[in-house]
């Protein structure tokens, strides 16, 4: 699960040089999936979880981008997305690590599939109670060390 990622620093917007220094980054987004998704479901479900993280931690959201002829891009996460699978059982514990830790976190579960827009999915998960959630994915943000905990036995994603 250990895996460790160095990127570039984005380029100096007056010059749009390149550092060759790494960045190492405290903090991990990481997303857990359930490993029986369809490989449409497991795009859809990253999608939404991501989306609830970029929404409220704004710390992980860098700055604009710029191509060379100045057009203008929507910024992104500052740093990588780490993708996870594991049992349904896994899902469950690592929601509780999650819960326990305080962790910025997303979930998505099954009955979100039959749900076509945010209010019926906001209902659908107030319906039911924690310990019986239908965990098919979760997102969490925190430290390094708080996420590699909460997602202690998960494999990356193939």
């Amino acid at each position: 699960m250990q895996k460790t990622y160095k990127n570039r620093p984005p380029p100096d917007r007056q010059s749009h040089s390149m550092s060759t220094e790494p960045i190492r980054f405290d903090t991990k987004i990481a997303v857990l999936l359930r490993e029986d998704l369809e490989p449409w479901q497991r795009l859809n479900v990253t999608a939404f979880l991501v989306s609830g993280l970029a929404a409220t931690v704004p710390e992980v959201i860098g700055e604009p981008y710029e191509d060379g002829d100045g057009v203008s891009y929507l910024p992104m996460f500052r740093q990588p997305v780490l993708v996870f699978e594991g049992g349904k059982e896994m899902l469950t514990q690592a929601h509780g690590r999650a819960l326990s830790r305080a962790l910025p976190r997303a979930v998505f579960t099954s009955d979100l599939f039959a749900t076509g827009n945010d209010r019926d999915n906001r209902a659908a998960v107030r319906a039911v109670p924690t310990a019986g959630l239908d965990l098919v994915g979760l997102a969490v943000y925190g430290p390094r060390n708080g996420v590699d905990k909460v997602l202690k036995g998960a494999r990356m994603h193939p």
